[in-house]
Protein backbone atom coordinates (compact mmCIF):
# COMPACT_ATOMS: atom_id res chain seq x y z
CA UNK A 1 0.00 0.00 0.00
CA UNK A 2 1.44 3.56 -0.93
CA UNK A 3 -0.24 6.68 -0.89
CA UNK A 4 -1.88 7.31 -4.00
CA UNK A 5 -3.22 3.50 -4.06
CA UNK A 6 -4.85 4.38 -0.44
CA UNK A 7 -5.81 7.78 -1.53
CA UNK A 8 -7.37 6.84 -4.74
CA UNK A 9 -9.28 3.68 -3.31
CA UNK A 10 -10.96 5.42 -0.70
CA UNK A 11 -11.51 8.63 -3.24
CA UNK A 12 -14.58 10.72 -2.90
CA UNK A 13 -15.37 14.38 -4.90
CA UNK A 14 -14.04 17.19 -3.06
CA UNK A 15 -10.97 19.16 -2.19
CA UNK A 16 -7.71 17.38 -1.44
CA UNK A 17 -5.26 19.28 0.69
CA UNK A 18 -1.30 18.38 -0.47
CA UNK A 19 0.89 19.65 2.48
CA UNK A 20 4.23 19.43 1.64
CA UNK A 21 3.52 19.14 -2.07
CA UNK A 22 7.20 19.68 -3.34
CA UNK A 23 7.30 19.40 -6.80
CA UNK A 24 3.88 17.79 -6.64
CA UNK A 25 4.57 13.42 -7.15
CA UNK A 26 1.42 13.28 -5.72
CA UNK A 27 -0.36 16.72 -6.73
CA UNK A 28 -0.65 15.69 -10.08
CA UNK A 29 -2.41 12.17 -9.71
CA UNK A 30 -4.54 13.96 -7.00
CA UNK A 31 -5.45 16.19 -9.43
CA UNK A 32 -6.46 13.35 -12.21
CA UNK A 33 -9.17 11.84 -8.95
CA UNK A 34 -13.10 12.31 -10.55
CA UNK A 35 -14.12 15.49 -9.17
CA UNK A 36 -11.21 16.51 -7.59
CA UNK A 37 -10.02 19.92 -6.34
CA UNK A 38 -6.13 19.94 -4.97
CA UNK A 39 -4.85 23.03 -3.13
CA UNK A 40 -0.82 22.12 -2.54
CA UNK A 41 1.12 24.09 -0.45
CA UNK A 42 4.57 24.27 -0.73
CA UNK A 43 6.89 26.96 0.68
CA UNK A 44 9.99 26.15 -1.28
CA UNK A 45 10.45 28.47 -3.62
CA UNK A 46 12.30 26.39 -5.76
CA UNK A 47 10.07 23.23 -5.05
CA UNK A 48 7.10 25.20 -5.84
CA UNK A 49 8.44 26.84 -9.22
CA UNK A 50 8.67 23.27 -10.41
CA UNK A 51 5.58 22.12 -9.28
CA UNK A 52 3.85 25.20 -10.85
CA UNK A 53 5.19 24.53 -14.56
CA UNK A 54 3.98 20.93 -13.66
CA UNK A 55 0.69 21.87 -12.86
CA UNK A 56 0.59 24.58 -15.69
CA UNK A 57 -3.16 24.47 -17.52
CA UNK A 58 -4.61 22.33 -14.55
CA UNK A 59 -7.71 24.62 -13.63
CA UNK A 60 -8.65 21.95 -10.54
CA UNK A 61 -5.37 22.67 -8.76
CA UNK A 62 -4.17 26.18 -6.88
CA UNK A 63 -0.94 26.62 -5.51
CA UNK A 64 0.30 28.12 -2.27
CA UNK A 65 3.38 29.62 -1.00
CA UNK A 66 2.36 29.22 2.52
CA UNK A 67 3.45 27.12 4.82
CA UNK A 68 0.97 25.25 7.58
CA UNK A 69 0.81 25.33 11.11
CA UNK A 70 -1.03 25.63 14.57
CA UNK A 71 -1.26 29.38 14.57
CA UNK A 72 -0.69 32.15 11.89
CA UNK A 73 2.71 33.83 11.65
CA UNK A 74 5.82 33.77 10.62
CA UNK A 75 8.36 30.95 10.31
CA UNK A 76 11.77 29.87 9.74
CA UNK A 77 12.03 27.27 7.19
CA UNK A 78 15.41 25.30 7.22
CA UNK A 79 16.68 23.40 4.41
CA UNK A 80 20.28 21.49 4.28
CA UNK A 81 22.96 21.49 2.05
CA UNK A 82 25.13 18.73 2.01
CA UNK A 83 28.51 20.05 -0.01
CA UNK A 84 27.09 22.91 -1.19
CA UNK A 85 23.69 20.65 -2.49
CA UNK A 86 20.29 21.74 -1.06
CA UNK A 87 18.70 18.77 0.33
CA UNK A 88 15.00 19.79 -0.41
CA UNK A 89 13.11 16.83 0.68
CA UNK A 90 14.67 17.66 3.83
CA UNK A 91 13.31 21.45 3.99
CA UNK A 92 11.35 22.07 7.67
CA UNK A 93 10.01 24.35 9.72
CA UNK A 94 9.97 22.45 12.76
CA UNK A 95 13.65 21.78 12.90
CA UNK A 96 16.66 23.63 11.91
CA UNK A 97 19.81 21.24 11.70
CA UNK A 98 22.14 23.11 13.99
CA UNK A 99 23.37 20.31 15.40
CA UNK A 100 24.25 19.05 12.24
CA UNK A 101 25.70 22.12 10.75
CA UNK A 102 29.69 21.81 10.14
CA UNK A 103 32.07 19.61 7.79
CA UNK A 104 29.70 18.63 5.08
CA UNK A 105 26.21 20.34 6.46
CA UNK A 106 25.69 23.67 5.68
CA UNK A 107 21.98 25.04 6.33
CA UNK A 108 20.00 27.87 4.11
CA UNK A 109 16.93 29.64 6.23
CA UNK A 110 14.17 31.36 4.59
CA UNK A 111 11.09 33.48 6.36
CA UNK A 112 7.68 31.90 5.51
CA UNK A 113 4.56 33.08 5.91
CA UNK A 114 2.51 30.22 8.17
CA UNK A 115 -1.52 29.79 8.51
CA UNK A 116 -3.94 27.36 9.68
CA UNK A 117 -5.68 25.17 7.28
CA UNK A 118 -8.75 25.28 9.00
CA UNK A 119 -8.48 28.86 8.26
CA UNK A 120 -8.19 29.04 4.54
CA UNK A 121 -9.57 25.29 3.27
CA UNK A 122 -12.96 25.56 2.17
CA UNK A 123 -15.73 23.21 3.60
CA UNK A 124 -15.93 19.81 2.32
CA UNK A 125 -12.09 18.76 2.40
CA UNK A 126 -12.12 14.63 1.26
CA UNK A 127 -8.69 13.87 1.69
CA UNK A 128 -4.83 15.49 3.28
CA UNK A 129 -2.03 14.39 2.41
CA UNK A 130 0.75 15.34 4.59
CA UNK A 131 4.31 15.80 4.43
CA UNK A 132 5.84 18.07 6.39
CA UNK A 133 9.27 17.06 8.10
CA UNK A 134 8.38 17.49 11.65
CA UNK A 135 5.78 20.17 11.86
CA UNK A 136 3.07 17.01 10.94
CA UNK A 137 1.10 17.50 14.33
CA UNK A 138 1.23 21.38 14.06
CA UNK A 139 -0.33 21.16 10.71
CA UNK A 140 -3.13 18.70 12.32
CA UNK A 141 -3.99 20.74 15.07
CA UNK A 142 -4.56 24.08 12.69
CA UNK A 143 -7.04 21.55 10.76
CA UNK A 144 -9.09 20.38 14.03
CA UNK A 145 -12.08 22.29 12.57
CA UNK A 146 -11.47 20.68 9.27
CA UNK A 147 -11.29 16.86 11.03
CA UNK A 148 -14.46 17.05 13.03
CA UNK A 149 -16.43 18.35 10.47
CA UNK A 150 -15.69 16.91 7.02
CA UNK A 151 -13.71 13.32 8.03
CA UNK A 152 -11.05 13.49 5.47
CA UNK A 153 -8.78 10.23 5.23
CA UNK A 154 -5.48 10.96 6.01
CA UNK A 155 -1.67 10.00 4.80
CA UNK A 156 1.28 11.14 7.11
CA UNK A 157 4.92 10.74 6.73
CA UNK A 158 6.38 10.64 10.33
CA UNK A 159 9.77 10.25 11.47
CA UNK A 160 11.28 10.56 14.69
CA UNK A 161 14.40 11.82 13.05
CA UNK A 162 12.49 15.04 12.56
CA UNK A 163 10.08 15.38 15.75
CA UNK A 164 10.73 12.97 18.28
CA UNK A 165 7.87 11.83 19.97
CA UNK A 166 5.50 12.42 16.53
CA UNK A 167 4.39 8.77 16.35
CA UNK A 168 3.00 8.92 19.48
CA UNK A 169 1.73 12.51 19.47
CA UNK A 170 -0.28 12.66 16.43
CA UNK A 171 -2.11 8.86 16.57
CA UNK A 172 -3.12 10.02 20.08
CA UNK A 173 -4.52 13.39 18.87
CA UNK A 174 -6.09 11.62 15.83
CA UNK A 175 -7.52 9.20 17.89
CA UNK A 176 -9.44 12.07 20.59
CA UNK A 177 -10.70 12.65 16.86
CA UNK A 178 -12.08 9.12 16.64
CA UNK A 179 -9.39 8.34 13.64
CA UNK A 180 -7.86 4.52 13.41
CA UNK A 181 -4.20 5.40 12.74
CA UNK A 182 -2.39 2.08 10.84
CA UNK A 183 0.63 1.17 8.74
CA UNK A 184 0.78 -0.94 6.13
CA UNK A 185 3.71 -4.12 6.30
CA UNK A 186 3.86 -7.39 4.04
CA UNK A 187 0.42 -6.54 3.24
CA UNK A 188 -1.29 -6.51 5.96
CA UNK A 189 -2.37 -3.82 7.94
CA UNK A 190 -1.04 -3.16 11.60
CA UNK A 191 -2.11 -0.90 14.70
CA UNK A 192 -0.13 2.05 16.09
CA UNK A 193 0.96 -0.50 19.32
CA UNK A 194 2.65 -3.18 16.88
CA UNK A 195 5.50 0.15 15.87
CA UNK A 196 8.60 -1.05 17.81
CA UNK A 197 10.56 2.41 17.25
CA UNK A 198 13.98 0.98 18.09
CA UNK A 199 13.58 -1.32 14.92
CA UNK A 200 11.29 0.37 12.66
CA UNK A 201 12.26 3.62 13.27
CA UNK A 202 15.56 4.17 13.33
CA UNK A 203 17.16 6.73 11.48
CA UNK A 204 19.94 9.31 11.56
CA UNK A 205 18.20 12.80 11.29
CA UNK A 206 21.62 14.15 10.10
CA UNK A 207 21.69 14.74 6.49
CA UNK A 208 24.97 13.60 5.95
CA UNK A 209 24.13 10.00 7.31
CA UNK A 210 22.33 8.15 5.03
CA UNK A 211 21.25 5.09 8.00
CA UNK A 212 17.63 3.17 8.59
CA UNK A 213 16.23 0.43 9.97
CA UNK A 214 15.01 -2.48 7.69
CA UNK A 215 11.87 -2.06 7.50
CA UNK A 216 11.98 1.49 7.75
CA UNK A 217 7.99 2.62 8.63
CA UNK A 218 7.23 5.96 8.05
CA UNK A 219 3.82 6.31 6.22
CA UNK A 220 0.95 5.69 8.30
CA UNK A 221 -3.10 5.78 7.10
CA UNK A 222 -5.51 7.94 8.95
CA UNK A 223 -9.53 7.12 8.28
CA UNK A 224 -12.62 8.10 10.56
CA UNK A 225 -13.67 5.34 12.45
CA UNK A 226 -17.48 5.63 10.32
CA UNK A 227 -14.94 4.35 7.32
CA UNK A 228 -12.92 1.72 9.26
CA UNK A 229 -14.69 -1.44 7.28
CA UNK A 230 -14.04 0.14 3.68
CA UNK A 231 -10.21 1.52 4.54
CA UNK A 232 -9.91 -2.41 6.19
CA UNK A 233 -11.02 -4.09 2.89
CA UNK A 234 -7.86 -2.75 1.15
CA UNK A 235 -5.77 -5.00 2.81
CA UNK A 236 -5.63 -7.91 5.37
CA UNK A 237 -6.24 -7.16 9.05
Amino acid sequence: MDEITFLTALHRPGTIVDVGAHEGLLTLPLAALPRAEVIAFEPLPEARATLERAAAGLANVTIRAEALGDAAGRLALSVPLLDGVPQWQWASTAKGYAAHEGGRVTVRRLEVPVLRLDDVAPRGVTAIKLDAEGAEYAVLRGAREILRRDRPILTLELEERHAEGCTWAVPAFLDALGYEVAFELQGRWHAMAALDRPTMQRASPDPSVFEASDPYVFNFYAWPAERDAEARALLKG
